[in-house]
């Protein structure tokens, strides 16, 4: 579906795709069809991070539901919520039948995506309310369903890496503000590890994550009635960045691009050989990111590894005002 020149995507576009190097922000990545890819990166045997992720959730997911006692259960960028089943087994099991019904409220960008979802998970359990916000979670302005309890925000799958770190304590202080003192925070983090198996988990031989990283061309394509822009002009590149303790990931252009957006009335020029910067992707020490949530007022309550030590869950609660 083409966009307005004053959408989202169209203002995201204004202002990155002329920076050096082009920029767009990752959440462009995860429209209905780079969800769909995610969701079969996640089963990639290169891609560890669901499968460690999903370890600890089936570990931990009960006493997470018993120390939280919530009532909501919040979850940003749910995409295909397949994780995510785990907790609301645990807190559907544990729920009073005389009490209050729990209630899931996915937000994600995606609106194909999570209509879908939503229907497929109120079908699967009936005695959840399943609550779907289209929204942009890392926008200004966040705030959280009401709820007569205690309120969990989840964000699974190690995304908080995403962010730069100026952008990542925005994020967690509005997340913070958001949340009232009981509420809890539970956070998936990757972990700093071996570096080839970080650039072949985001690498991988059969190529679904250059795929998914293409589709970006796509969605600029389609969202913007682009001319002469094509995916197959691009390469997938992954990077170990060890400065900032991140992958990064890349589009090489293949050849000269000459592209006319026709939304934005401007033409896009890049060179053979030029680079688009489209994702980052941080990994953390658990000492560090603990400070980190602290310092937003979201005190970790508790953390947890995989056997492996690969990835991390944190259960951090709001105490007092940030």
């Amino acid at each position: 579906m083409t966009a307005g020149v004053d959408s989202p995507l169209a203002l995201d576009a204004l202002a990155g795709l002329w920076q050096d190097p082009p920029t767009l922000p990752v959440k462009w990545l995860y429209d209905e069809r780079g969800s769909r890819l995610f969701d079969e990166i996640t089963r990639l045997p290169e891609y560890y991070p669901t499968r460690r992720e999903t370890e600890i959730l089936t570990a931990r997911a009960a006493e997470i539901a018993a120390t939280t006692g919530a009532e909501m259960i919040v979850e940003l960028g749910s995409g295909t919520s397949t994780k995510t089943r785990l907790l609301l087994d645990a807190f559907v099991a544990g729920c009073d039948p005389g009490g209050s019904r729990i209630s899931y409220v996915p937000v994600d960008v995606s609106d194909e995506m999570l209509s879908v979802t939503a229907e497929i998970l109120s079908a699967d359990y009936p005695d959840l309310d399943v609550v779907p916000v289209v929204a942009d979670f890392t926008e200004p302005g966040l705030t959280l369903p009401v709820a007569n309890g205690p309120r969990l925000a989840v964000f699974l799958g190690g995304t908080i890496g995403n962010f730069t770190p100026d952008f990542r304590v925005e994020f967690l202080d509005r997340l913070a503000a958001a949340l009232a003192p009981g509420d809890y925070f539970l956070l998936g983090a990757d972990l700093i590890k071996d570096t080839g198996r970080l650039v072949a988990a985001y690498d991988d031989k059969s190529g679904v994550t250059a795929d998914f990283n293409r589709n970006l061309i796509e969605v600029l394509r389609t969202g913007l009635d682009a001319r002469n822009l094509y995916a197959d002009d691009f390469e997938h590149i992954a990077r170990w960045n060890p400065a900032e303790h991140r992958i990064e990931m890349w589009l090489r252009t293949r050849r000269d691009v000459n592209a006319w957006f026709e939304v934005l009335g401007k033409a896009w020029h890049l060179p053979a050989g030029a680079e688009i910067h489209t994702e980052i992707s941080t990994k953390f020490e658990p000492a560090a990111l603990a400070a980190e949530l602290a310092s937003v007022g979201l005190p970790a309550v508790a953390q947890w590894t995989d056997v492996a030590g690969d990835f991390l869950l944190t259960l951090a609660c709001r105490r007092e005002s940030p």
